[in-house]
């Protein structure tokens, strides 16, 4: 298990058994001192459990980024109720650093549901969904997905934005 994950299963554990966040090491591995967007998702039995995540960076490194999403994924998804600690032991954790988004012009050149990730806007409201899922094979589908997710019709117009992310497991 790579360190970022580790570090996302225990930030869970401790706040899921003991109710604290705990604060990332001072002696970071170097992924951990960058900044950048973290999703942390969380599968129990194969199925979703829990993913949250920030498409731009909110705290001050990747450490501290991994620690907030990993125990929001685990507490506050709404589609889910809070992991309880009967469920630790069954539950898989993926960590996914994103690139910074950048814009889309032609979609149909510059998307790819394996490799790019996307964020949909319009207005206040926005969608984004990570790359290379389940079930996820086409542009339309990654994009009828994401503008359900943002409370947007499929009709509207939209501004598009695509990532890459770099996953760990």
């Amino acid at each position: 298990m790579h360190s970022l994950v580790k570090l996302a299963k225990e930030a869970i554990e401790i706040y899921v058994k003991e109710g604290f966040e705990i604060s990332p090491s001072t002696d970071l591995i170097p992924e951990m001192r960058e900044k950048a967007g973290v999703f942390v998702s969380i599968k129990k039995h194969g199925e979703l459990r829990g993913c949250i995540g920030t498409f731009m960076p909110v705290c001050r490194n990747v450490a501290s980024e991994i620690i907030k999403n990993a125990i929001s994924a685990a507490t506050q998804d709404p589609r889910f109720n809070p992991v309880q600690p009967a469920e630790l032991n069954d539950l898989v954790y993926s960590v996914d650093i994103l690139t910074p988004p950048e814009e889309v012009k032609d979609i149909k050149k510059e998307l790819d549901p394996k490799k790019y990730g996307v964020i949909v806007s319009k207005g206040l409201r926005k969608g984004l969904l990570l790359p290379d899922l389940e079930g996820v094979d086409t542009v339309e589908e990654q994009l009828s997905i994401v503008k359900m997710k943002g409370g947007i019709s499929q009709e509207e117009d939209v501004k598009i934005f695509r990532f890459e992310v770099k996953r760990y497991r």
